[in-house]
């Protein structure tokens, strides 16, 4: 069983900044890969980004590419996703999840692939 718990998300003005943590828990935890998603209001959910916890491989949405970054503290069992740039169109609910180390990487993308997810954190961008 794993237990994802996000954080960081607010309130923030267009072009500012914030970092999205996601601390994990469980004894099967290595055994997975982690992504980002969010789902703006009325919208689906939409991929972010993702790494492949084995080889560090990065995967990142076209619309965030250059402008966030995701990266994992294996101390910490957290995940981070450093938002730069932030747009009014990043405004969301984001979402941390985990995914079974056994998928290949063309699953980080797919949001029904993902075994575990976290509650959401709201991430408001103002014009």
């Amino acid at each position: 069983q794993v237990q994802l718990v996000e954080s960081g998300g607010g309130l923030v003005q267009a072009g500012g900044s914030l970092r999205l943590s996601c601390t994990a828990s469980g004894r099967t935890f290595s055994g997975y890969n982690m992504g980002w998603f969010r789902q703006a209001p009325g919208k689906d959910y939409k991929f972010v980004a993702a790494i492949n916890r084995a080889d560090g491989d990065t995967y990142y949405a076209d619309s965030v590419k250059g402008r966030f970054t995701i990266s994992g503290d294996s101390a910490k069992n957290t995940l981070y996703l450093q938002m730069n740039s932030l747009k009014p169109e990043d405004t969301a609910v984001y979402y941390c999840g985990a995914i079974h180390g056994s998928r290949g990487d063309f699953a980080l993308r797919v949001h029904v692939d993902y075994d575990y997810w976290g509650q959401g954190t709201q991430v408001t961008v103002t014009s």
